[in-house]
């Protein structure tokens, strides 16, 4: 009988402390980022590419930043559950670690819920101007997760992680909008720019004749890392000259007798790299998409998807940046107008030829930025093929095979000169800008190690 009381004190004892303390889900504690899934992350990315190609104004420097800011807040909004994991405050310019929200390390969060809490407020954010269709869909994403957790962690979970995830994406957007260009995808051509005239300076190419060339004043929005922009990183494209012996005349012509004997491989290459803005994801957006391709093959964990996004995304935001500041330097003539006026007036381009400057390439600059921070995240071995293009039927859109992402890369730069966009110098020395930009994204620590 003695014992028997003593059974009834102890469990009645029990659950005393069980009533006055938190709930099992507060005393057992949650997956880190490391032990989630990554494939509602991927998802995530998926609704990115489909708001950039749908939304209008997304030209890719405005993609490329867009990306950068979607990429930081995902991985900002999971860090503080990565072990020994390092905040980009501090880091990237202009960002303080009094400007994010902190979590209380007493309490759990579901690092899903609060990731994905983020990437519904900053993809709305990032896209506000995209179809109510398309904001719709994303909402309904944000909703699909919020739901399927419901019961399977408690209810002070769910929302602390929700209201954790919004917080910090809503810090990371008020953070994008101090760089000055919140309406970027409004102002691609400003009417008040005064294009600069010159002998060899860029002038209207066909078949538009777009007066006024696309966001003249690029070069001069902040980047992530400090001084990335620098035109110390580019040196001067060769001096202008109509003279046959020279060798600007020379850079012309070879995309003159290029164009002129494509062969069948070439011009598949030009076209599958072309990523025309409204038409597709846009260039910077293909470099996602790689990016996705490679996480999805790895199957990776929530941690390293958030890192190589944040990495990627202001790689290509720094990336065009960086280019559009040599462009508007250097105002160079694109090679249609160089071949109308000293080689051929009829001459006519594989692709049309994008309203900006020529040099750099801006294809050829993010897909070096690309490939070094891939690269340094995967390893400079990786193979991989890409099927961002898969879907098309307008081009050949066959998945292509590249034994690392430098070769990759090479294979995009060199599709402008088949398409008649770039002089081979503008892609070379776009190549090893992106890599120079790409170098200084991985010296950003996102791990005390």
């Amino acid at each position: 009988m003695k014992l028997l009381l003593r059974i009834c004190m102890a469990l009645l004892m029990l659950g005393l402390v069980t009533a006055c303390g938190p709930d099992d889900s507060e005393v057992t504690s949650l997956p880190s980022a490391e032990e989630f899934n990554a494939d509602f992350a991927l998802e995530w990315m998926d609704m990115s590419l489909k708001l950039t190609k749908e939304t209008p104004g997304f030209s890719p420097p405005v993609a490329a930043r867009m990306f950068g800011y979607v990429g930081l807040a995902l991985y900002e909004s999971v860090r503080p559950g990565i072990p020994n994991s390092l905040s980009m405050a501090g880091q990237v310019v202009g960002l303080k670690a009094s400007d994010l929200p902190e979590i209380d390390p007493n309490l759990d969060y579901h690092w899903l819920l609060a990731a994905n809490a983020a990437m519904g407020h900053i993809v709305k954010a990032c896209y506000a101007p995209a179809s109510q269709e398309n904001l719709f869909a994303a909402s309904s994403l944000e909703q699909k997760y919020e739901e399927r957790y419901l019961t399977k962690v408690s209810a002070d979970i769910h929302k602390r992680s929700i209201d954790y995830g919004r917080a910090v994406a809503a810090a990371i957007a008020s953070y994008a909008n101090s760089d000055g260009q919140q309406f970027c995808y409004q102002t691609n051509f400003p009417a008040s720019f005064v294009v600069p005239t010159g002998t060899g300076f860029w002038v209207p190419t066909p078949p538009a004749f777009q007066k006024i060339p696309m966001q003249p004043l690029w070069g001069k929005v902040r980047t992530f890392y400090p001084n990335n922009a620098d035109l110390s990183k580019v040196p001067a494209p060769p001096t202008f000259s109509a003279n046959k012996t020279s060798s600007f005349y020379q850079q012309a012509l070879e995309v003159f007798v290029t164009v002129n004997n494509l062969n069948a491989e070439q011009k598949t290459i030009a076209e599958y790299w072309s990523d025309d803005p409204g038409k597709t994801f846009t260039p910077p957006g293909h470099s996602i998409s790689i990016t996705r391709q490679v996480l999805a093959e790895e199957e990776a964990k929530l941690d390293k998807a958030a890192e190589a996004f944040a990495r990627v995304g202001m790689g290509l935001h720094d990336a065009f940046v960086a280019c559009w500041n040599a462009k508007y330097t250097y105002n160079l003539m694109r090679p249609v107008s160089y071949i109308n006026q000293e080689i051929d007036p009829n001459w006519k381009t594989l692709l049309n030829t994008p309203p900006f400057p020529e040099y750099t390439s801006g294809h050829s600059t993010q897909s070096g930025a690309t490939a070094q921070i891939l690269s340094d995240l995967f390893g400079y071995n990786y193979a991989f093929t890409d099927r961002a293009h898969k879907d098309r039927t307008d081009i050949d859109g066959s998945p292509r095979k590249f034994n690392t992402f430098f070769e990759f890369a090479n294979e995009a730069a060199n599709s402008r000169l088949y398409g008649g966009i770039h002089y081979r110098v503008g892609n070379e020395q776009g190549i090893l800008h992106g890599i120079k930009v790409g170098k200084n994204i991985s010296l950003l620590k996102f791990r005390n190690k």
